[in-house]
């Protein structure tokens, strides 16, 4: 009963702090520079994580071939699609361009999965997946975010897709059952060793400190980076990528949602139609194959 509770659990819990975690983010830029914001959230996981290893002691990848595949993981997901992502945002590109584009993701994981994982997709699926990104878009385009799209905004769009498309195949195949402890200090590492030289050279690494923004580091840290982290990795790890994958479709929508509160952007009736679509797509892609 447990387990099960957890499995029905874990994606609502992952998608309602990934989705939320857009607008609170942007919040923080208003105090800090993201490559800033990056460094000092993978550096402040470190420090919560080292002591609790140090208590724990969980056991740690024992050959280099899996430790060189975690921290690939992290530089996929942490460094190239969080990190890429901020910079076609500096770029100009328009929040919404960007979240259809990333959107693709689902398709372009169930295109890879046969070959990659050997995970085959269903007819019912297919019409999921088309269905959760037909409703996406009309989330994202019922709020009229779409914009211009400048061209190097759009280049390193598409580098964040492919980043994150790449990390969840790579980690289906290559992640093993390691413990999430160990797993996280590996990729936070990665994350920190990138991201800080990196905020050093083209950022003036200025943070303008008060409650909100310390708010938004501890939501980031603990919300985002601990625990919704741990729970997209777990996700993969048990599922079939393609139907994990599949949660992405609800991020635009349910993104917005937050931003209504926290931003004050406020959601059309369109926007609500199809967040509806996105979930139906979702719902159809989770069915489990009677074939």
């Amino acid at each position: 009963m447990n387990n099960r509770f957890l499995v029905l659990a874990a994606p609502v819990i992952f998608l309602l702090l990934w989705s939320a975690g857009y607008a609170v983010a942007k919040l923080g830029l208003e105090h800090a520079p993201p490559l800033t914001i990056l460094a000092l959230r993978y550096a402040s996981v470190l420090v919560i994580l080292f002591p609790i290893a140090l208590i724990l002691r969980p056991p740690f990848p024992r050959r280099p071939v899996e430790w060189a595949h975690i921290a690939f993981v992290g530089f996929l997901i942490q460094v190239c699609y969080f990190g890429i992502s901020y910079a076609s945002f500096i770029a100009g590109m328009p929040a919404g361009t960007f979240a259809i584009i990333v959107c693709l993701q689902p398709i372009l994981v169930a295109i890879a999965a046969p070959y990659w994982v050997g995970e085959s997709i269903s007819r019912w699926g297919w019409v999921g997946l088309f269905l959760g990104l037909t409703g996406a878009v009309v989330a994202v385009v019922a709020r009229g975010h779409l914009g211009g799209t400048p061209i190097l905004g759009l280049a390193l769009s598409v580098v964040a897709l492919l980043a994150i498309t790449s990390g969840t195949l790579w980690e289906k195949r290559f992640g093993g059952n390691h413990h999430p402890v160990a797993s996280n200090i590996i990729q936070y590492a990665v994350g920190t060793a990138f991201t800080l030289p990196a905020a050093y050279v083209f950022e003036d690494m200025h943070i303008r400190w008060n409650g909100e923004f310390v708010f938004v580091m501890l939501y980031l840290i603990l919300g985002t980076s601990l625990l919704a982290m741990t729970l997209l990795l777990a996700m993969i790890r048990a599922g079939e990528v393609a139907r994990v994958s599949a949660l992405f479709y609800l991020v635009p929508a349910l993104a917005a949602l937050f931003a209504w509160p926290i931003l004050g952007e406020a959601m059309p009736p369109m926007a609500w139609a199809g967040m509806a679509l996105a979930g139906a797509g979702v719902a159809l892609v989770s069915r489990k194959s009677k074939a």
